[in-house]
């Protein structure tokens, strides 16, 4: 009997009455009994850092995939699949006037490479490219690898070259190191508020930019936030001034809104598994760590099961 936990951004649910013989379409469809996203649309990913599975062949059976009892199964809508009445996904600054311009999530996939797609998303103006991870993964490595006085082992590390190596992976994630490089890069300032403790963190604050762009932040995952006007066909405005601050007391209504929502992950808390070794681990720190001495990179997170 596999006992699986189906984690959403609206919350987790227990998912059982599967074993290893079941076949793709049960499993697809008690994802969409738990969270209501239809089975032509889901997208469902395994692993640490998450790993799409490819479910197209809904006969094939379980233990054809890396799926083990007490693994956590992370879904989201794809967006790009048409579905009926579907609405688009975003979030509202709670007690705004409908007829009043609202700051929104732009929800981006899962895929390792968020942090990129936001900011591309923000400082391009509202242009979604998922494509773009690639050239702003090479921006990065080609700034760091320019200056290895400025980015040493000991602000990266590891060495400049393994730094720009490991950027450039399409399976590794994008943290404040890149952030800064990208709001000297873009001329701006990129703030990031954090859905777990309801701050502010403000990359480019000192630099004298009089632009600002803003991100949202659960714990692992960045969407970027964009004011829209309900009902109109205007584009989303992304680039706001570095004097706006009360579009920054917007963002932190949305974290906290999302906090009391209990919609973040205590990276620093939970609990993981190398999936090579089998080494328990607690928490990023842990694994960073493990994957440091042992080169291991697959993780998955563990459920406790009582």
């Amino acid at each position: 009997m596999l006992r699986l936990r189906c984690k959403t951004k609206n919350g987790s649910h227990i998912m059982q009455g599967l074993t290893h013989q079941s076949c793709v379409k049960e499993l697809k469809s008690k994802v969409q009994e738990l969270t209501g996203i239809p089975c032509d649309v889901q997208k469902i990913m395994v692993g640490y850092p998450p790993s799409s599975l490819d479910l197209r062949n809904g006969d094939a059976h379980l233990k054809d995939y890396p799926i083990k009892s007490g693994d956590t199964l992370i879904v989201e809508e794809e967006k790009n699949k048409p579905k009926p009445q579907d609405q688009p996904s975003i979030t509202k600054v709670p007690r705004l006037e409908a007829s009043s311009p609202a700051l929104a999530r732009r929800v981006v996939p899962a895929d390792n490479s968020c942090l990129f797609t936001s900011v591309f998303y923000v400082v391009e103006g509202g242009v979604y490219d998922p494509a773009c991870s690639p050239e702003m993964r090479g921006l990065i490595a080609q700034i760091v690898s320019s200056d290895s006085t400025a980015y040493s082992e000991a602000v990266l590390g590891k060495t400049n070259e393994e730094y720009c190596d490991w950027i450039r992976r399409d399976d590794t994630w994008g943290g404040a190191i890149e952030l800064s490089i990208l709001s000297k890069f873009y001329q701006c300032e990129i703030c990031v508020v954090d859905t777990q403790t309801v701050r502010v963190d403000r990359f480019g604050e000192d630099a004298g930019y009089q632009k600002r762009v803003l991100l949202i932040y659960d714990g692992i995952h960045y969407d970027p936030l964009q004011r829209v006007l309900p009902g109109s066909d205007d584009p989303p405005h992304t680039i706001f001034s570095t004097t706006d601050d009360v579009i920054l007391a917007q963002a932190l209504e949305l974290a906290d809104d999302a906090r009391r929502k209990r919609q973040f992950t205590d990276v620093s808390r939970f609990d993981l598994r190398c999936m090579v070794c089998q080494t328990g681990l607690v928490g990023e720190k842990e694994a960073r760590q493990h994957a440091k001495v042992t080169g291991h990179t697959n993780f998955g997170e563990v459920m406790c099961v009582c």
